[in-house]
């Protein structure tokens, strides 16, 4: 694997998932793998989940980690031929070839603004970093994708279902912020690698980037989505079309243990109680936000194994 900036970076998504699940199991085997190597993570935007879980992943393989929390202190110029005479005080060209050489991978995390779809959709962070960088990258979250998480998405699936093809629902929910469409994105396009019944729900106005859901259903009725679903994940975005902007705070979009039947409930965390989902779901045993949440290690660790494996 040469980076993981996109689940097309996957070369075979079942066979990764599997190789993800015996990792868990001997979370050390290959820790000789990573010696002398030292992972770099760039957050332009704050983590929790993702900087321990990629921390953790990288030690589990005997790396060093290096962290750099990015502020407004350091904005760099990504436009070729910039005459730099206002805030931008160093180019990505620079950047990413001197950062290059203290580290063997550079995994970063960068959100989107929200207000420009094609300066958002372009992923002009990432990009400039695949571009310039002379060592791996590793996306973290971006403008418009998280594949760690849809990957640990996608462990967490395999590890709990208990038929061949289990129905899979997206729900939208309701949120206060606006909030970016990358992990619903992610999620869509993992499942259109994995056998399973998969559709969207959400409010009318609130549909993804038609190029991502292609021909997913997309159910307007919430209840009749869920309607004997094995697992439902459920994530509040912001709408695509009339992009960055909050349309509804419909409560009656909330999980609840009467929609949720007997499906396992999934979300990428942190989640707002009482707002996106009752806390009657989130304590029960059908939540698998914990089991997800450990998984993010064994997404981030197979990534980094694939990537170091690739180094020699």
């Amino acid at each position: 694997m040469k980076k993981y900036t996109n689940i097309n970076d996957i070369d075979n998504v079942s066979e990764i998932i599997q190789e993800a699940i015996q990792l868990k199991k001997d979370p050390f085997k290959f820790e000789a793998l990573g010696k002398c190597k030292t992972l770099i993570m760039l957050f332009f935007n704050s983590s929790l989940r993702t900087r321990l879980s990629t921390e953790k992943a990288a030690k589990n393989l005997g790396m060093q980690a290096m962290v750099l929390n990015v502020t407004d202190a350091w904005n760099l110029e990504h436009e070729d031929g910039a005459v730099m005479n206002l805030d931008k005080a160093e180019h990505i060209k620079e950047a990413a070839r001197v950062i290059s050489q203290y580290g063997d991978i550079i995994a970063i995390r960068a959100f989107p603004t929200l207000t420009d779809k094609a300066k958002d959709e372009s992923e002009h962070i990432i990009n400039s970093f695949i571009k310039y960088a002379t060592v791996p990258i590793v996306s973290m979250e971006s403008a418009t994708a998280h594949p760690l998480q849809a990957l640990a998405d996608a462990i967490t699936i395999e590890e709990l279902k208990t038929k061949k093809r289990p129905k899979v629902v997206l729900s939208w929910a309701p949120h206060p912020k606006a909030l970016p469409q990358a992990v619903p994105n992610s999620f869509v396009t993992m499942m259109h690698e994995l056998d399973v019944d998969f559709c969207v729900t959400h409010p009318k106005e609130y549909e993804l980037n038609p190029e991502i859901t292609k021909d997913t259903p997309i159910i307007y009725n919430q209840e009749k989505a869920l309607k004997d679903a094995d697992f439902v994940y459920v994530k509040n975005w912001s709408s695509y079309k009339n992009y960055g902007q909050v349309l509804s705070e419909d409560t009656n979009w909330m999980m609840t243990k009467e929609k949720l039947g007997k499906a396992k409930f999934m979300h990428c965390l942190p989640v707002r109680r009482n707002v996106v989902v009752k806390d009657v779901v989130l304590d029960s045993n059908q939540s698998a936000v914990i089991q997800e949440a450990n998984n993010r290690t064994y997404s981030a660790q197979i990534v980094l194994k694939k990537i170091l494996e690739d180094l020699k």
